[in-house]
């Protein structure tokens, strides 16, 4: 299966800058893969397709206000720094710039010294392992100097760090917020479990590389990144008991559904559990936990828009997308939404 075709035609006008004023005002596209209909909504009439008995699984990992700007110590020169993952206590992976600048031994200076941190070695790929020191507690001062990283595609500011991270947002370590989320209120939340439908959590920490592009012709051949997650005890029954119940799995989110999917047995059970996950899933994959799905519009080519054709069809994806390109759909992170059934 070749990469271009998953590639559709997107102005760039429609790719969302801000966010809605209003979450739940997004607009929503309701795709009823069974019988192959489209229908435009808006986001909190989502309430008319949740049935009692239904199980949403959201993922509740925060967003880490994970871009820093400083200089080096030596020179004074500024230096940028993505914090990606966490290897050890206050040793990090980074991803830096301008890069050939930061060799081991380089020490940068953030927030005029709150925060100071040593290049340790350089890594596969051109990231760099570094070291922290501060006085205090590491998220407080990322708080305080850190910003939002938001996607290479938003050249907007970000006026609320909060509308980057989903209302229920909890565990952080995430350097990007799972966007499928974002439209979701407390008062929305609410109605839904008055409706009888249950609502369970997953934590995965989004890295970057879900932006990365896939780089090779033929699908099969991409290797996925990797991802860690969790779930406990609680949320693993909550699931298993809607799936003895009838009840369908609604995944929030192309994170939350990797989760599931990699942790669910032959019969679509899953237990407690901490781990990684690479798992990659386009058409031919057979779903084993989730029913149906709440999600963004993914860029063209992307493993995201693979995951929503294995889910509903290759062929009706692609005419859903150019079915929201022509009713002007807003696209990405901080666009509209589809939810798949």
């Amino acid at each position: 299966m070749k990469v271009s075709e998953f590639n559709y035609n997107l102005p760039e006008e429609l790719i969302a800058q801000v966010p809605i004023k209003n979450r739940d005002m997004s607009r929503l596209m309701v795709l009823d893969k069974k019988r192959e209909t489209i229908e435009d909504k808006i986001f909190k009439d989502i309430l008319e397709y949740l049935k009692p008995g239904d199980c949403i699984v959201r993922n509740n990992t925060k967003v880490l206000p994970a871009r820093l700007y400083g200089v080096k110590e030596e020179t004074g020169a500024n230096i940028e720094f993505l914090l990606l993952k966490r290897i050890e206590g206050d040793t990090w992976e980074t991803m830096v710039h301008p890069g050939r600048r930061l060799k081991p031994g380089t020490k940068v200076i953030f927030g005029e010294g709150l925060l100071k941190a040593e290049v340790l070695e350089i890594l596969e790929g051109g990231n760099r392992k570094v070291h922290f020191e501060y006085k205090g507690i590491f998220n407080e001062i990322l708080d305080q100097i850190g910003l939002m990283p938001l996607p290479p595609y938003i050249h907007e500011s970000l006026k609320e760090k909060d509308r980057y991270q989903t209302v229920y947002a909890k565990y952080e370590g995430s350097s990007a917020a799972p966007t499928a989320g974002l439209h979701f209120t407390d008062e929305l939340l609410e109605k839904i479990r008055e409706k009888g439908v249950e609502i369970a959590n997953v934590t995965l920490h989004v890295g970057i590389g879900t932006f990365r592009p896939v780089k090779v012709e033929n699908i099969e051949e991409h290797d996925m990144h990797s991802e860690h997650y969790y779930i406990k005890k609680e949320d693993a029954e909550k699931i298993n008991q809607t799936k003895k119940n009838g009840g369908r799995i609604i995944a929030v989110g192309t994170t939350s559904c990797r989760v599931l999917e990699s942790i669910a047995n032959e019969k679509g059970l899953v237990e407690e559990t901490e781990g990684d996950t690479n798992i990659f899933i386009y058409p031919g994959y057979k779903f084993k936990c989730i029913d149906a799905l709440i999600t963004n519009f993914h860029l063209p080519e992307s493993t995201l828009i693979m995951l929503v054709s294995a889910l509903a069809g290759k062929e009706y994806i692609m005419e859903a997308y150019k079915h929201a390109v022509k009713e002007k759909y807003k696209f990405f992170s901080f666009g509209d939404a589809m939810f798949i059934y």
